[in-house]
């Protein structure tokens, strides 16, 4: 049984009791009888595989997924009883329960009163069951939290954390809550489409600041009040009034109403406040930092996220026995997955950068570690493995290899727009040699598009694109292409070039 399941059993029955506009935790269960509670959740994910995080919702979870107009974003009900199959999806970067959705909000003329109505807003919404779904989902974080503790107090010896014995000297409710701000605001929203701001703001921050030393005085009085912050995410060009002043003053009416105390790095509620055109949606944010850190340890210079190597290799559809090379494999994010994912297919991951090939090995190694803990008995092991080599001059056999999936260099971190020119051509001969003929597929991200078209252009014999995906990579505007292998066999140019000769 998984932790998030075992901790929905335990706590299915929590209420968050609501009066006076103040939440109190109980322990007492749901009525006998009583109907499983059904809620709304938002997901982000990468922009460009919203479709792909649909299909995997209503794949696994049997659910009808609503992919947002606003990018990056997809909804779907569930029933709490499957909370821990949200959890384990791999599509998506962060999770939250939407209190109140307004597909047409009517704002107002007037800065003034848009901001009003905001304020206002925070006493009419219904929070109950979203809090139940919160409180469930806190605790499940709790127990993780102490789990991990353990681990690293028994590897005490082998490594150190400077800012450990900082962390335990907080109660378990501050244990859940994250101390980084900047990293986790942008795993949130990032919509390369349209212009958004992103405010982060907790209600009164000069009365926070004036109760800080009162707060430290009578820190074991307040032990059970809890923290929050509000996060706007705005997108759009009509509005009268900036995320700030959204976040400002919505923030402010959620402490009045609640009676929580704002901390805006050391929370225990987020509360969301999306803004799209006339779109409004309310939630609390079930995730910290996003779900696509799952598998990486060892991070290189263009880590690649889990979420997006998943959305990569679910378009090239796997198939039990499939051999899968990543042949400029970086920290190993797509084999990883792959292995992860899809365990009856073998995954190979390797790189001409000697560097890159240890930090891929070493993220093996941590995923088996963790593996194995898990099940807290020795594992069969992973179906992958890494190697050193040239991209052009790969050492595996002609016709051998079912799918290729890699990141290719953008020429901005790693390599040049210069060197490109030459890599790319390079490469797909080198992946049509390797890729079997009329079924072999390859999935390439690349922002260096002109490039790639051009190269791709002088290999219409031997690969056929099927299909692109637009996706934002850091900002920079990127293509995943799916590309199928011809029935056309690989003839090597110089054999070619004889042929013509005798000719």
């Amino acid at each position: 049984m998984s932790d998030v399941q075992e901790a929905t059993d335990q706590f299915l029955g929590v209420n968050l009791g609501e009066k006076e506009g103040s939440v109190g935790v109980t322990g007492s269960g749901l009525p006998a009888g009583s109907e499983p509670l059904q809620v709304t959740i938002g997901a982000t994910v990468p922009t460009g595989f919203e479709q792909t995080a649909a299909d995997e919702v209503s794949e696994k979870l049997k659910s009808t997924c609503t992919i947002s107009k606003d990018r990056g974003k997809i909804y779907f009900d569930i029933s709490v009883e499957s909370l821990a199959q949200v959890h384990s999806l791999r599509s998506v970067d962060n999770l939250f329960v939407v209190v109140q959705e307004f597909k047409d909000f009517q704002f107002k003329s007037t800065k003034e009163e848009v901001l009003k109505d905001f304020e206002e807003l925070a006493g009419k919404l219904s929070w109950s069951e979203p809090l139940k779904v919160w409180e469930l989902n806190s605790n499940f974080k709790k127990k993780k939290t102490k789990r991990k503790k353990v681990t690293q107090n028994s590897n005490k010896g082998k490594t150190h954390n400077g800012q450990g014995d900082k962390k335990d000297e907080k109660g378990d409710k501050k244990e859940f809550t994250s101390g980084v701000l900047e990293p986790q605001i942008l795993d949130y929203y990032e919509n390369p489409a349209i212009k958004e701001e992103i405010s982060t703001l907790v209600g009164d921050d000069s009365v926070s600041c004036q109760e800080e030393n009162d707060e430290r005085a009578g820190e074991e009085m307040d032990a059970q009040v809890l923290k929050f912050r509000v996060t706007c995410n705005r997108a759009g060009e009509k509005h009268c009034f900036t995320s700030n002043e959204a976040a400002r003053d919505f923030g402010g009416a959620v402490q009045e109403y609640f009676k929580w105390k704002a901390d805006m790095t050391n929370f225990d509620v987020e509360v969301l406040l999306n803004i799209h055109d006339s779109e409004v949606i309310v939630g609390i944010a079930l995730t910290e930092e996003s779900l696509h850190r799952r598998n990486i340890t060892h991070f290189g210079p263009t880590t690649l996220r889990s979420t997006l190597a998943y959305g990569m290799l679910r378009l090239c559809a796997p198939q039990p026995g499939d051999i899968i090379v990543d042949p400029m494999c970086g920290t190993g994010a797509i084999p990883i997955e792959g292995a992860t994912e899809w365990s009856h297919c073998y995954h190979i991951a390797g790189d001409n950068n000697s560097l890159a090939v240890n930090r891929a090995a070493n993220n093996i190694s941590s995923l088996l570690t963790k593996t194995q803990t898990k099940e807290g008995r020795a594992s069969w092991g992973l179906p992958i493995d890494a190697a050193q080599w040239d991209i052009c001059s790969l050492p595996l056999r002609t016709a051998s290899v079912d799918i290729v999936v890699t990141d290719m260099p953008f020429g901005k971190r790693m390599g040049s727009k210069k060197r490109n020119w030459n890599l790319y051509p390079a490469c797909l001969q080198e992946m049509s040699r390797v890729c079997r003929p009329g079924t072999g597929r390859a999935v390439l991200l690349t922002q260096d598009k002109k490039c790639f078209t051009k190269a791709l252009s002088g290999m219409g014999h031997v690969w056929r694109k099927v299909h692109t995906v637009w996706v934002n990579i850091g900002g920079l505007h990127a293509a995943v292409y799916l590309l199928k292998r011809t029935p056309q066999a690989f003839v090597h140019p110089s054999e070619d070039r004889d042929r013509g000769a005798r000719w």
